[in-house]
């Protein structure tokens, strides 16, 4: 169960009888730029949702005194993006310090709802598999940004692709960028998903995307230790698409990658030491503590814990971190430090995935979903490197 939501500090501005969706209606309007495009929202927020004058006027009040960690860090943006899948916000992050600004965030579960609000005070809109939430996405958005959820075709999942409700998402984002026809759409997931059911269902996919969207798609596998200087193992494949009649793309385009660069990070850059909360340490009484104390003796390794045996990562780089991390599952990273042998915190697994240091979790969420949520994201540095250069391209003039 979830603690006090974080977002209810919104209640006062809703409207009596509003749903779960009205906090999204409210912060994605008071995030917008002063002008038409406002306007016209605001007397939409007015006339159909029953907001007030004074109840936005007020919030707006209220968000200009917020600390908002993360902004958009350029007015007029260089361009607009769409979340979608957002998890915690590594897209919105990358696209952000790209000079983006985000016009539209879903994301379906709770509690990394309230860690986006956290650090860019929105409140992402719910399921995007339902029509009423995708016909708020606004007209025109230039790049879909989109990590959707990649355990129907992950090797540590079951691997069930479109048969699992999770694969079939990739069809929503196929009626979105159908739909709205953006310049470019960026996508991440798992390594596997190239060669899943003997590449029939990447085949799938390149199919609709290029051919019965006629989208120009370049697509690589890159891990963050190899690309990002982020010492976690962790490949993935990138999916980038453009659209040509959008884009002035020659004949012989070719979308450029990122090139490998030297990994000089450690896990000692990201392992703070000084971690002394005593949840995290595995204490004598626990039943395994005699077989970890014999293994878990090197201070320069991620351990991991394999459902029956431990097992030691000397690559010197931290395993891939996983959404069952602090929920029982397998793959959970332990460490050993001068107080004694413990589990990452969730926050040296966002220093893992490279998140700013001064990104928060929200204090109303368990630990076991913060786990979950670092899990689930991104490598922001490695998003970050590949959206610069599909940014090049999309700020490019128009056709």
């Amino acid at each position: 169960m979830l603690k006090d939501i974080n977002y209810k500090e919104l209640d006062k501005y809703l409207p009596v009888g509003g749903n779960e969706e009205y906090y999204a209606l409210l912060t994605h309007f008071l995030q917008m730029e002063n002008g038409d495009k406002k306007q016209e929202k605001k007397d939409e927020l007015i006339k159909k949702f029953g907001f007030t004058e004074q109840s936005l006027s007020e919030a707006k009040d209220f968000f200009d005194k917020k600390n908002v960690r993360f902004k958009c860090s350029e007015y007029p943006p260089k361009f607009t993006f769409i979340d979608l899948f957002a998890g915690i916000g590594g897209f919105r992050l990358a696209m952000q310090d790209c000079g983006g600004k985000c016009v539209f965030s879903s994301e379906w579960d709770e509690a990394a709802k309230q860690t986006y609000y956290e650090n860019y005070g929105e409140v992402p809109f719910g399921d995007i598999t339902k029509q009423e939430i995708k016909n708020l996405i606004p007209r025109d958005f230039d790049v879909l940004c989109a990590g959707f959820p990649c355990q129907a075709f992950s090797i540590a999942g079951y691997q069930k692709g479109f048969d699992d409700v999770r694969g079939t998402l990739f069809f929503d984002i196929a009626n979105i960028l159908e739909k709205y026809k953006p310049k470019a759409f960026y996508l991440e997931n798992v390594k596997n998903l190239k060669s899943h059911n003997n590449g029939k269902t990447f085949e799938k996919i390149m199919n609709i995307l290029q051919n019965r969207l006629n989208y120009r798609v370049f697509i690589k596998v890159m891990n963050p230790c190899e690309y990002a200087n982020i010492p976690q193992n962790r490949e993935r494949i990138f999916i980038i698409g453009f659209n040509p009649e959008k884009l002035p793309l020659s004949d012989d385009f070719i979308f450029e990658f990122p090139k490998r660069k030297k990994l000089t990070r450690t896990i000692k850059d990201v392992i703070d030491e000084t971690e002394n909360d005593k949840n995290l340490f595995y204490m004598p009484e626990h039943k395994y503590y005699s077989q970890m104390k014999e293994i878990i003796t090197n201070r320069d390794t991620v351990y991991q814990w394999r459902r029956i045996y431990i097992r030691e990562n000397k690559s010197g780089l931290c395993p891939t971190l996983t959404a069952n991390m602090g929920e029982g599952g397998h793959n959970v990273p332990i460490i050993c430090v001068p107080q004694g042998i413990r589990k990452l915190s969730p926050k040296e697994c966002l220093g893992f995935q490279g998140f700013p240091e001064n990104y928060k979790f929200p204090d109303s969420i368990a630990i076991s979903k913060k786990y979950k949520q670092a899990g689930n994201s991104v490598t922001e540095p490695l998003i970050y490197l590949v959206a610069k250069k599909l940014i090049n391209i999309v700020s490019t003039q128009e056709k």
